[in-house]
Formats: C-alpha cells, structure tokens, sequence
C-alpha cells in the first residue's frame, strides 16, 4: 500500500511517501505566497523519486499551520500528533520529540505507539524557533546545517540570554568581539532556545 504525508509549514513544505510502511521518496518545497502550490511542488518531486503517479497513492495525510491547503489530502492530524508518530516510527524507543518549526518550537511526550501523551508549545517571538537559528547562522557566517555538529564541538559554555531573534543576534555580536570561538556561540545559541 502507497501512502503519503504532507508537512505544509509556514516555512518550507515537506512530503513523504510510504510503501507498506517504508519511506521511498521526499519532496520539499519553499511554502512562498502559495502554499498549495508549494505542496503540489514537493509532492510531484516525491512521485517522481518514487517513479509513482499520484492515483498510485492510496492514503494522503496532511498536517501543519496550512495542512487545509494541501491538495488531495484525505485526512489531517495536529502537528503535535504527527511529530509523536514520526517520532517513534523514526526512533522506536523515542518518548520525547522535540520540533523546531520556522516560528514555534514543540516538545511532545508519547507513548510506546506513537500516541501524544502531553505536549508544549513556545510561541514567543523567535526565540526557540527555527527562524531564531538562521538568524544565529547568518551571524556566526556558517551554514545552517553546519550548526548543530559545530555546538558539539564546545569545551565549555557561554550564555545568550536575549528571547528574541534581534537581541539575540546582539547578544552573538558581543560573544564575537569578547572572541568567543564558533562552537562556544552555537552552543549558547542552542542552550538559550532549549531554556525557551
């Protein structure tokens, strides 16, 4: 059986497909003025890595902050229930998923099964939000992606403690003229978000 999940963010979209329970394909789309769009984007480019047409999918389910946008969609489900199934499907023994959206970060509890349990949500400006980490990124001069294995490399810790995108890049300018190195800043970065 051929099913699909589509992720419409604020951000970006992103759609997987499944073969009897196994991801065979990606797709993932800039959202832009047009999330509908967007989705049919991301999801083509996921039929087509599957080598599939879409009356192949059986099963479309969508979910985030535009989810009523995504075409063809048979069925919905809250962020919040999605990250706990995808949590435990990724990682069997996961009780605890952490999400970092464009503009809100979530921590799900769940159960054995993938059932949310109880959840939290931040929502306050960007701080403890994916746009919070490019920002940081664009001011330490390094890739996004480049930021969480560099954190890892900290000896020690420095401290941020804007709760906000525009303080905290403030608070980053500062750690750079004390010449606080590369990893120390995305440590601290990554330590103030967690303590959002």
């Amino acid at each position: 059986m051929i099913t699909a999940g589509i992720d419409l963010g604020t951000q970006s979209v992103k759609v997987v497909i499944l073969k009897d329970g196994t991801v065979v394909s990606r797709g993932k789309a800039f959202s832009g003025f047009d999330p509908a769009k967007a989705a049919e984007q991301a999801f083509d480019e996921a039929l087509k890595q599957a080598g599939i047409s879409s009356s192949d999918v059986l099963h479309v389910t969508a979910t985030g902050s535009g989810m009523d946008l995504a075409p063809n969609a048979h069925s919905t489900v809250s962020m919040m229930g999605a990250d706990a199934k995808a949590g435990v499907y990724l990682f069997p023994t996961a009780r605890t998923v952490v999400d970092v959206g464009a503009e809100e970060a979530r921590a799900v509890k769940c159960d054995n099964k993938g059932i949310m349990v109880d959840f939290v949500v931040n929502e306050r400006c960007a701080a403890g939000a994916g746009t919070f980490i490019e920002a940081m990124a664009r001011a330490l001069e390094v890739k996004l992606e480049e930021m969480g294995p560099l954190s890892l490399k900290a000896e020690r810790a420095s401290s941020i403690n804007a709760s906000c995108v525009i303080f905290g890049e403030s608070d980053v300018v500062s750690l750079i003229h004390r010449q606080e190195s590369k990893p120390e800043i995305a440590r601290a970065i990554f330590d103030a978000m967690a303590d959002r």
